[in-house]
């Protein structure tokens, strides 16, 4: 049986380091919510990262985790800290056993003013299509 995972690591800066202290709370609150689904997804861990002043945030995933909580929790930290810019990262699905299947990524950015989805990629199924004869850009 082979088990599947999905790695990420990621920064996020905040600003300050009020604002980094303030994100747990919003992280943790995140958390609880995602304990209450049924099943609750991967969900990923957080750390200040002191050496970057204590305003970055470290989003990373501890064997496997969820890019979309990542993504839901940036957008909360983006709205209570009024954050701007764009921010994004990348992901790698992996397999403990090699399976046609079990490899792909995908990435995703975010205007953080707005908390819209600039662009994203995901390549779950693009390979086959296009070997069928699909078109690589769609």
């Amino acid at each position: 049986m082979a088990d599947y995972f999905t790695h990420f690591s990621c920064l996020l800066d905040v600003g300050t380091p009020d604002n980094a202290t303030r994100a747990l709370d919003l992280y943790n609150a995140l958390s609880e919510a995602n304990a209450a689904e049924d099943p609750p997804s991967d969900g990923f861990l957080l750390s200040i990262q002191p050496e970057h002043g204590g305003t970055q945030l470290w989003m990373r995933d501890d064997v496997t985790g969820d890019p979309e909580h990542v993504i839901q929790f940036v957008k909360r930290c983006a709205t209570a800290f009024g954050l701007t810019g764009l921010w994004g990262f990348q992901y790698a699905n992996t397999c403990s056993r090699p399976r046609l299947d079990g490899f792909g990524g995908g990435a995703h950015v975010l205007d953080l003013a707005t908390g819209e989805t600039v662009a994203w990629t995901y390549t779950d199924g693009w390979l086959a299509e296009v070997l069928d004869g699909g078109d690589p850009d769609a």
